[in-house]
């Protein structure tokens, strides 16, 4: 089939137009978009890949046993159901748990990114159907990619959304900062995805522009690719995970040269001097200064030093990536960055202070919409019982088992159901091995899924959901000064629904349709949400059109603020009209409630603590574990540039020159990846781009296991996080500490086994009902 019409779209990574020729689907990037994503090819070969899901499954073992813990989750066979018996089999099974248990033994999971669609947003839509007909269920809290950050910032600055989302812009970052030192860099492969949409990615042309002004950037990483080539800056290499040692000796330097800024220090802090004593080791006799931190960074003393000469009396904007806090004592890094910027008399000046993640999500330095596309609303929860979102296996694994989190000492919930919606945690989560052991304890696992990820088969019911292109939605996100129609561009695959349709049929049968839909269809719930945001609009004198009008004209442009570090900025010209949102209305070098919580692992000032997990002789090498730059976590891992990314069907893994040679290992060799959890197969590419002893395999390639019953599995595809620790960053947060491990590195030997990734699981004949089975 061949059509000129062009349905307008939005994803994660890009705004989009979609028109199919000659029965091939065609993609073409929003015209208004500087720098559009590659991520868009990923959609391309998608809608009708071998790996969707056609119709409702169950899995056998379930199905002829009933629920209850089942060790062959993972490795059994399916079979097929009707759409009929698929919502009576679920339904009876949430009326059966919650009769005999309660809303609280009903996890509702569904983290992950699901849809750019602020309707389709799969976590609202599970959430609300929860709520809404059983009365609510235990949930999570924060997420694996700030989980430290959310916790640690509201102490000691008060915000985070205020730092991160509306925090210092990239606009003014291009005009006046001097020096960005970037602690995990820049990597722009992290900044052109943003949930909800993002229609224009500018960060490259700021950072241009910046540089050729003369702004110095400085990446401090293990990784010299998370800076972009236009920034024309300097690449420090660090050994992973002591960035906290580093800004410490600096400090040090600032200190020991009279170079702080002692009058912003005692106006606008508290806890600075409890710091020094730290630094200079008068409670331990231990001295933080250059010459302690070198063999701890792998930095020379007089590199450090002379770096914070660099940054003396310049205006310098201090960053910390997502990934310094998703290590083990991730609180520190994020915490020291602050105080670096105020040790330097930065906070609240126009392109210099402080940005926590800026760079690491589209949404970030980018002004806001006057008015934000509401929400689908949730409804309420009656049920009090949280987790750390990271905490999931610990959850199940442990059920009433105490632990602490953020000042409170808390108990794990007793979990017989999980229901998923939108979400991997075969991707997020680390030791899937153990992952996959926490997910036999439970009575049933149900699953909304587009395709056989590795939670799909590991679940009991299999619900086949729509993707993106196969339904109506509006893209749309606080910072994205454009709102997308997402017009239906194919029919669903197979017998797909979209979540809203599953969730209303479930409904009536649970006898709370009228809650959950409040009588709309899903084209009624966009018109009644665009509505409400016309209304706000037209409070401010902003004339939108109708939703009839903006359908057909498929994008919408928004009025802005332009507000960027409002916060600091204004606590700057007044710290006491308009303290910070912290104890003290200050920033908290020394937090009093964090130090009251009396954690060893996060006492009440930064410091630096070593982790568990160093390399030894038994695993010589640290394992970065970063995102991928090919796709969005492991969505559309099967998309044809995410494929084209990788080598004879497996992820790269890549590592220096100089390890390269000591091993025999060249670029295309296949490569295993082993520690005490498991072993991952790669294809090895050698790169100076990357510090000696340091490999990198990014997340996101699907879960592909020679045996799924193997206490410890090999995956043959790539995925690193069946080698990572499944361990809190520390008691106050209890935040992921997935990005960094140790291996051990070698060449495979004899024939790699082939790669079934992407390939269904095992679908198995009916049974007869008195087979005995």
């Amino acid at each position: 089939m061949t059509s000129t019409h062009r349905k307008t779209h939005s994803s994660h990574w890009g705004a989009f137009t979609a028109r199919w020729q000659d029965d091939r689907l065609v993609i073409t990037p929003f015209s208004g978009d500087p720098d559009p994503s590659p991520l868009l090819q990923n959609m391309a070969n998608a809608l009708g890949h071998r790996a969707r899901i056609a119709g409702p499954m169950v899995r056998r073992g379930w199905l002829e046993q009933g629920p209850g813990p089942d060790n062959r989750r993972g490795a059994d066979e399916y079979v097929a159901l009707s759409w009929p018996e698929a919502y009576e089999r679920v339904a009876a099974e949430l009326q059966r748990v919650a009769g005999e248990s309660g809303p609280e033994a009903i996890f509702g999971g569904s983290y992950g990114w699901s849809s750019a669609g602020r309707f389709h947003h799969a976590q609202s839509q599970v959430h609300r159907f929860l709520n809404t007909t059983l009365g609510g269920y235990v949930r999570s809290v924060n997420s694996y990619s700030s989980g430290a950050s959310a916790v640690l910032l509201p102490h000691i600055i008060g915000d985070i959304n205020e730092i991160a989302r509306r925090g210092v812009s990239w606009q003014e970052i291009a005009q006046h900062t001097e020096v960005m030192i970037s602690f995990g860099g820049l990597a722009l492969k992290n900044s052109q995805v943003a949930s909800g949409g993002l229609s224009e990615h500018t960060e490259r042309g700021f950072i241009d522009q910046a540089a050729r002004r003369g702004a110095a950037f400085i990446s401090v990483s293990p990784l010299e690719s998370d800076l972009p080539a236009e920034a024309r800056g300097e690449w420090l290499p660090i050994r992973p995970g002591t960035d906290a040692a580093l800004i410490l000796a600096l400090l040090h330097v600032l200190v020991s040269r009279r170079w702080s800024d002692e009058a912003f220090l005692a106006r606008y802090c508290v806890g600075w001097e409890k710091l020094v004593a730290y630094l200079r080791g008068d409670a331990d006799g231990q001295v933080r200064d250059a010459a302690w931190a070198a063999p701890i960074c792998g930095i020379p003393a007089a590199r450090i030093e002379a770096l914070a000469a660099r940054l003396h009396g310049r205006r310098v904007m201090v960053t910390v990536a997502h990934s310094l806090q998703r290590a083990e004592h991730g609180e520190q890094p994020v915490w020291l960055g602050l105080v670096l910027a105020a040790a330097l008399g930065q906070p609240g000046l126009p392109g210099g202070g402080y940005a926590y993640a800026l760079g690491a999500l589209g949404h970030y330095g980018k002004h806001h919409n006057q008015v934000a596309f509401p929400a689908l609303p949730q409804g309420k929860n009656g049920i009090d019982r949280f987790i750390p979102v990271a905490r999931v296996a610990d959850m199940l694994l442990h059920p009433g088992e105490k632990f602490f989190y953020n000042g409170r000492h808390l108990t794990y919930p007793s979990i017989r159901l999980a229901y998923w919606a939108g979400g991997n945690p075969f991707h997020h989560h680390q030791d899937l091995a153990r992952l996959r052991r926490a997910f036999c304890r439970l009575d049933t696992l149900i699953v909304h899924e587009t395709a056989w990820t590795a939670t799909a088969r590991h679940a009991d019911i299999v619900l086949p959901a729509t993707m993106t292109l196969e339904r109506e939605d509006i893209g749309g996100a606080p910072t994205d000064r454009h709102l997308v129609a997402m017009q239906q561009a194919a029919a669903p695959y197979g017998e797909a629904k979209d979540d809203y349709a599953i969730f209303t049929e479930l409904a009536r049968r649970l006898g709370g349709e009228a809650a959950f839909t409040e009588g709309r269809g899903a084209r009624e719930w966009l018109a009644h949400l665009y509505q409400q945001m016309r209304e706000r609009l037209r409070e401010r004198d902003v004339s939108v059109p109708d939703f009839a009008t903006f359908w057909q004209q498929g994008i919408l442009e928004l009025p802005q603020d332009q507000d960027g570090g409002r916060l600091l900025r204004a606590f700057r010209q007044d710290p006491e009209r308009n303290p910070l949102p912290t104890p003290s209305g200050k920033l908290e070098i020394f937090s009093q409630a964090i130090a009251g919580f009396g954690y060893a692992d996060c006492p009440g000032h930064p410091v630096w603590l070593e982790p568990q997990q160093r390399p030894d002789q038994q695993h010589p090498f640290y394992l970065i574990a970063n995102q991928p730059e090919s796709r969005l976590h492991s969505q559309l891992d099967f998309g044809q540039y995410s494929v084209s990314r990788k080598r004879g069907g497996r992820e790269i893994c890549r590592l220096n020159p100089d390890d390269a040679r000591r091993l025999g290992i060249t670029t295309g060799d296949v490569v295993e990846l082993v520690n005490g959890r498991g072993t991952v197969l790669a294809s090895a590419e050698v790169s100076a781009r990357i510090m000696p002893g340091v490999v990198q395999l990014p997340t996101g390639a699907w879960y592909d296991p020679v045996d799924p019953l193997a206490e410890k599995p090999v995956c043959r595809h790539g995925n690193p996080n069946v080698l990572t620790l499944d361990i809190g960053t520390s008691s106050l947060s209890q935040g992921c500490a997935g990005q960094i491990t140790v291996v051990r590195v070698g060449r495979f030997a004899g024939e790699a086994p082939e790669v079934r990734a992407f390939e269904p699981p095992v679908a198995a004949s009916r049974r007869p009902e008195n087979s005995g089975g």
